[in-house]
């Protein structure tokens, strides 16, 4: 009975993760083949964090940086594949012209922001361009810590006082260098106070016033992303609404709680020139934050799956995006450097909050709760983390169900919350046989999907794992290394299945391909 019970248990949360499946973008049988379920894997054994995503992509702009590639076909619609089919007939003079056409579907009302910005405006340069020279900025940074302490050294013990800082020569927002109020000094309000700050103190308020400025070209570039793209009705006349979603998510929110950060931060330096506030203004949107940053980031997945196969299948996907792409508020920035502003902004945050704290260290001004601010966007940035791993675990079941195949063995169902993948992979089973004077050993091929909470033994046939025996993991599988036993390699082991799919006692014998692969099974069977 209890067994009964464990079953229907199993197979309602299959139902819980397959209906929440289904509101996303899902996996064409059709299409999935054991390989791409392979790509998945290493993908997802091989990921990141997204707290060390920042530094694997310093020196590039590649938007795979969070390494998503899987499978989506399902996402196009025969509506999607009957426009592929004209796709040669429509010549590149159409999308030249589009200005004098008439388009059939209505345009989406354009964004406006609420709140007018003192900073948004034709010279604060679009949020691309100051994430990667401020990034390479830090690059600069890193490479010369040496040099700066040895000369911050030679400063401290040769002289009784540092010479004046010039305006120039205090840190400022790096790719913000254009008028009006790069830098907080240069504010009419604070001429008058600069005589009365520390060098120290100035450069504290340089760092709090990146956070407002940088968050103004941010605001800036996600307004032209849902203008020049999200409501471009040339797109929506050739994607269906899911593929429409899912390319731009919830960029409107996003957005929506930029502008309003952005807002209480002006406030703040309006109210009260010298900053100490930021700390505070950034913990108080908290949960605005962890509402639309951890969704859009997990959806980034699917972005780059659809725009890739738009790109390959869908010639005027292509041309209409080349047009786009030329709009003078684009500034030539591409569809897919606008989709992954959120990521950037969200890592980024952190480290300017740091550069904050570390500018307040040795200055008299308390800067409030500016450790819990950190905390906080370290926290949103490690769901955002969880919830794109959950997804690419969630994805590898859907696909690897796709492909198992029960046959004549009790089938369970395979998507079960919680369940992820942690090792596959080819052993040999060695079948020993033959009389008590010759023995003799055959050998096949047994494929083991282990899992965190099961343990499946196949043999592949085509592109599908036709399932021989299956067992609880860790509760029913057992697994210890052979001595030495003539006709059997080094590399063998016992597995031993106290209970398997027929609730009886079974062991195999089972040969990696090295010693290292042999530790490595053993090592991952004997977990817990």
């Amino acid at each position: 009975m209890a067994h009964v019970m464990e079953n229907e248990r199993m197979w309602a949360d299959r139902d819980d993760v397959t209906e929440a499946l289904d509101a996303r973008p899902g996996l064409d049988e059709q299409h999935i083949n054991v390989e791409d379920c392979e790509a998945s894997v290493g993908l997802y054994s091989a990921s990141q964090g997204l707290s060390e995503a920042l530094r694997s992509v310093a020196t590039s702009q590649l938007w795979n940086l969070m390494g998503f590639s899987l499978p989506i076909s399902s996402l196009f619609s025969s509506e999607s594949s009957s426009l592929e089919s004209s796709d040669m007939n429509w010549e590149d003079n159409e999308v030249k012209r589009a200005d004098a056409t008439e388009v059939d579907a209505q345009q989406e009302e354009t964004y406006v922001a609420k709140f007018k910005s003192k900073y948004i405006n034709s010279s604060v340069p679009l949020y691309q361009e100051y994430w990667m020279k401020s990034v390479k900025k830090d690059l600069q940074r890193a490479q010369h810590t040496g040099l700066s302490e040895l000369v911050a050294s030679v400063r401290r013990h040769g002289l009784k006082t540092p010479p004046p800082l010039s305006p120039t020569s205090v840190l400022s927002p790096p790719g913000l260098h254009a008028k009006p109020y790069a830098l907080w000094q240069e504010l009419p309000q604070v001429e008058c106070l600069l005589k009365s700050l520390s060098a120290q103190e100035i450069q504290l308020q340089e760092a709090m016033f990146e956070l407002i400025v940088s968050e103004a070209s941010y605001q800036k570039s996600l307004v032209v992303a849902l203008n020049v793209y999200q409501c471009s009705a040339e797109l929506k006349q050739i994607l269906s609404r899911v593929q429409h979603h899912v390319l731009f998510s919830n960029l409107k929110d996003v957005c929506r709680v930029s502008e309003r950060i952005l807002q209480d931060l002006e406030s703040h330096l309006r109210q009260d020139v010298v900053m100490s506030r930021v700390g505070d203004i950034v913990l108080n949107h908290q949960q605005d934050f962890q509402q639309v940053y951890v969704p859009y980031i997990t959806n980034m997945m699917y972005q780059e799956a659809i725009i890739t196969q738009l790109l390959q299948s869908n010639r005027k996907f292509a041309l209409i995006l080349k047009k786009l792409e030329k709009d003078p508020q684009c500034q030539r920035q591409t569809l897919k450097s606008f989709l992954i502003l959120p990521f950037q902004r969200i890592t980024r945050m952190t480290l300017l909050l740091e550069n904050i704290l570390k500018r307040a260290k040795g200055v008299y001004l308390n800067v409030s709760n500016l450790m819990e601010a950190i905390e906080a966007v370290r926290k949103i940035v490690e769901e955002c983390d969880r919830s794109v791993e959950q997804m690419k675990r969630t994805e590898l079941l859907v696909c690897l169900d796709k492909l198992v195949d029960f046959g004549n063995v009790k089938s369970i169902p395979l998507i079960t919350r919680g369940r992820h993948l942690i090792q596959e992979g080819t052993l040999k089973q060695l079948i020993v046989g033959g009389d008590n004077k010759v023995s003799v050993v055959s050998r096949k091929d047994v494929y083991i999907h282990l899992f965190n909470d099961l343990l499946l033994l196949s043999v592949r046939s085509g592109h599908r794992f036709v399932v021989q025996d299956h067992a609880l993991f860790p509760d029913n599988v057992r697994v210890e290394e052979i001595k030495t036993i003539l006709g059997l390699p080094a590399e063998s082991l016992l597995l031993h299945l106290p209970k398997n799919h027929n609730r009886s006692s079974t062991a195999l014998i089972l040969a990696a391909h090295t010693r290292s692969e042999k530790e490595t099974w053993i090592k991952v069977l004997s977990s817990k």
